[in-house]
């Protein structure tokens, strides 16, 4: 145990780090500058370094990563070593039984993205989750073996890896299998997850599978040593094999056994069949700036796009960061985005996206027609947009600059936090529960509230729809940002407003980050924000204009984000509100 703090206070400490060399971008010295009058969550100071950066949701991760980054690799390289390194020490969202997507630009300016989103089995169907009334049973989507998709991560580490990864897969895999042999420390909050979610383990899991509970029963402490030797068996099979060890063998013998155990429906052919799917990215501008993003099964690169453009004619710099006419555009422009996206989003293998149509300027200026600053437009009055020609929180992301320029953002998940709850015994990974994203009835809202229609119903084979907003930035063709986020339905919101932040408001990577933020997504018709996010001005300006704002107890997003600095600096900036954790070297 004492090792393991050791080694967990050297990783927080390698995060204090050198002046990098990146090439300057021109024109831009007004970034990263300290912006006044911000609200943050908390005062966190951003991360240089010299040659590369990753930030991750874990410290232990993130080092991991740069770990890959000094040996030689790039950044891709140190991707996959990150995303194994996560299944191990952050259970909570980190995986090899989830899914997620990668938006990759190469130090050239090429862009691409892969969708390893989970699919659902081939003997699910539309009203799987509905009883004989037609209405949705209660949890059966989102707790237990019914609700787990076919699991995407291990096939897209290996495509990724295979088309751009550097140094040699067992390199990359091993720093994880290690951290699962030998144990690791569970930092407070890791700690307090596990205690919280304890009862639905024991619940949906085998009498005997000890995963996740310690031997005497007791409560999880910080510090304590979390040993995972079945998960690291099944790495070592991902190492020798690559995708045959997760997707055939003895690790699909577990995997299907299982589904079996606890009435899931995942088979042996399901995993044979699953293949994630190289996409063109998503890559439009804001302002002169390039947004590289991920196209649909994801809804966020569209969007946000659209939230983009929605707010390209208004001053909001001027306005300032939260004032209260900024604050109106950018509910109004999010109002109608989810509507958009309950109407037209879904899985483009199955259904005809029009991601052209809806990111268009003459699309987006006709939806605001009926936007008034006098008071707020009523959700009810709004549906999603008529297209001509067509008929109608848990997750994790990280970023990482290499030292050639290559950039990668990552957000990948198991969908609620510890996903399904199922661990596959035998096997020591975590399931999800993605077929909640879903939508298990036209106009019932997901765990997340989100409302669905026909285009992301249920049907074998088909990828479920999600928010994840993995995206690059670029400014006179040279990187600038890397940016994503956890969050469920507030993750295209989180990284819209990071973004934002510091193009609009002159904020650091950092400050970009620990800014206060706010969340509406259509229905339910309120805002949401962190605590003291808006004046006690903007608020009763915007109430008395209709407007129902509604404080968390809370906080919204966990970025982990890259910006490449107007000094050549390459800025790690890792969310406050959790264990998230830059390291550069």
């Amino acid at each position: 145990m004492k090792k393991n703090l050791l080694f967990l206070l050297l990783v927080l400490a390698a995060c204090k780090n050198k002046p990098t060399q990146h090439q300057e971008i021109k024109g831009l010295s007004e970034y990263a500058v300290d912006a006044p009058g911000i609200q943050t969550f908390f005062d966190k100071k951003g991360v240089l370094a010299e040659n590369g950066m990753v930030a991750t949701a874990h410290p232990i991760a993130s080092q991991v990563g740069a770990d890959i980054l000094k040996a030689g690799g790039n950044a891709i390289d140190a991707a996959v070593a990150t995303h194994f390194a996560l299944a191990v020490v952050y259970p909570w969202a980190g995986n090899l039984g989830g899914g997620g997507f990668l938006v990759y630009r190469d130090k050239d300016g090429h862009t691409y993205s892969l969708d390893f989103r989970e699919k659902a089995p081939a003997k699910a169907h539309r009203d799987m989750y509905l009883d004989a009334s037609g209405n949705p049973i209660s949890g059966l989507s989102t707790l237990g073996h019914l609700a787990s998709g076919v699991p995407g991560s291990v096939d897209g580490m290996v495509s990724m890896h295979e088309r751009f990864g550097k140094l040699s897969w067992d390199k990359v895999v091993a720093p994880a299998i290690a951290l699962a042999n030998n144990g690791i420390a569970l930092t407070e909050r890791e700690a307090v997850g596990l205690n919280r979610v304890k009862a639905n383990l024991l619940q949906v899991n085998a009498p005997d599978s000890p995963y996740y509970i310690r031997a005497d029963k007791q409560a999880w402490k910080q510090g304590d040593t979390l040993v995972q030797k079945d998960l690291g068996r099944i790495l070592s099979l991902i190492q020798a094999k690559k995708r045959a060890g997760f997707y055939e063998g003895e690790c699909a013998d577990l995997l299907v056994k299982e589904m079996q155990r606890g009435k899931g429906i995942i088979t042996h052919e399901d995993l044979k069949n699953y293949h994630s799917v190289w996409r063109d990215a998503i890559v439009d501008t804001y302002k002169g700036f390039k947004v590289i993003t991920m196209p649909p099964t994801s809804s966020g690169g569209v969007a946000l796009m659209q939230l983009m453009k929605f707010v390209e004619p208004y001053p909001l710099k001027r306005w300032g960061w939260n004032a209260d006419s900024t604050v109106q555009v950018i509910i109004e422009a999010e109002r109608r985005v989810y509507a958009d996206r309950a109407k037209w989003l879904g899985d483009p293998d199955f259904v005809k996206v029009p991601v052209k149509e809806l990111t268009s300027k003459s699309y987006l200026k006709q939806r605001m027609n009926d936007f008034s600053f006098d008071k707020a437009t009523d959700s009810k009055a709004v549906s999603g947009g008529a297209v001509p020609g067509y008929e109608s929180n848990e997750t994790t992301h990280y970023s990482i600059v290499d030292k050639a320029g290559n950039a990668v953002s990552i957000t990948t998940t198991l969908n609620g936090g510890f996903g399904s709850k199922v661990v596959v015994q035998g096997g020591g990974y975590l399931m999800n529960n993605e077929m909640d994203d879903f939508s298990i009835k036209a106009g019932v809202p997901n765990m997340f509230g989100l409302i669905g229609n026909k285009a992301n119903e249920i049907a074998p084979n088909k990828r479920m729809l999600s928010s994840m907003t993995p995206t690059i930035v670029e400014k006179d063709g040279k990187l600038l940002m890397v940016v994503g986020t956890p969050g469920g339905s507030t993750i295209i919101t989180s990284v819209f407003q990071t973004i934002i932040n510091v193009i609009e408001h002159g904020m650091t990577m950092q400050q970009a980050v620990n800014a206060l933020k706010y969340h509406h997504q259509w229905l339910p018709d309120n805002t949401t924000y962190e605590k003291n996010a808006f004046s006690e001005a903007t608020i009763k300006n915007l109430t008395t204009k209709g407007y129902n704002l509604v404080p968390m107890s809370g906080s919204l997003g966990r970025m982990d984000c890259i910006l490449l600095r107007p000094d050549g600096k390459l800025e790690g900036a890792s969310d406050p509100r959790g264990d998230n954790t830059s390291v550069g070297y």
